[in-house]
């Protein structure tokens, strides 16, 4: 007859605590390895975003002149006038405000790192665009400050955000399981914690 040994049973508790470790290790790799280049990119532009001196050089202006058609001007078409500055210069960006008043028609794009302005004499259809590119790490600066960039890159970084808290809360979870480092594990998570603070407390006026 086989018995079984009381030191092989698993009580249902512990059966909970293997399959919770199981589930945060598996999260804890994956998001991680899928968050590795949002983690990247958050660092390295954090680091650019505080020295943005560094790249003051980058920013190239190009003034470019032309003439529209005085039928886009006499009853104004925004969206016309819009894609017509759009496709004869090539500008990107999304458009903003268009203000019309008797003299001129004023409209700006705004892109990450970019800018275009654009002056339109209505009498006449002559117009001017100044157009400013700030290089590509005011794009990367821009691009993780969300600015001029659009609804579904907000929502993108929303997302980053949420899968950086999941990788930070399976990572504390799984330190739970370390028997033998959970306590030095909790405690430099501890030191962290209030080093920020610290450093906050003395360098933020």
């Amino acid at each position: 007859m086989i018995t079984t040994s009381a030191k092989n049973v698993k009580t249902p508790r512990a059966i909970l605590r293997q399959k919770t470790a199981k589930i945060a290790r598996w999260l804890h790799i994956y998001l991680s390895m899928a968050c590795f280049a949002i983690v990247l990119f958050f660092a390295v532009t954090g680091l650019t975003l505080n020295h943005e001196e560094w790249f003051e050089n980058a920013q190239k202006v190009t003034v470019m002149k032309g003439a529209m058609p005085l039928d886009l001007l006499h009853k104004p078409d925004e969206l016309r006038i819009v894609e017509y500055i759009r496709n004869i210069n090539h500008v990107r960006g999304a458009a903003g405000d268009v203000r019309t008043d008797d003299g001129q028609i004023t409209l700006s794009f705004k892109g990450p790192g970019y800018s275009a302005d654009a002056t339109i004499e209505r009498s006449s259809g002559r117009y001017e665009l100044v157009e400013t590119r700030n290089g590509f790490w005011a794009v990367m600066n821009d691009l993780h400050k969300g600015r001029d960039t659009g609804s579904r890159w907000k929502w993108l970084i929303d997302a980053s955000a949420v899968l950086l808290t999941l990788v930070s809360l399976t990572g504390l979870i799984l330190i739970f399981f370390l028997y033998k480092k959970r306590t030095a594990g909790l405690t430099v998570a501890a030191i962290g914690s209030l080093l920020c603070l610290l450093l906050y407390r003395l360098f933020v006026p």
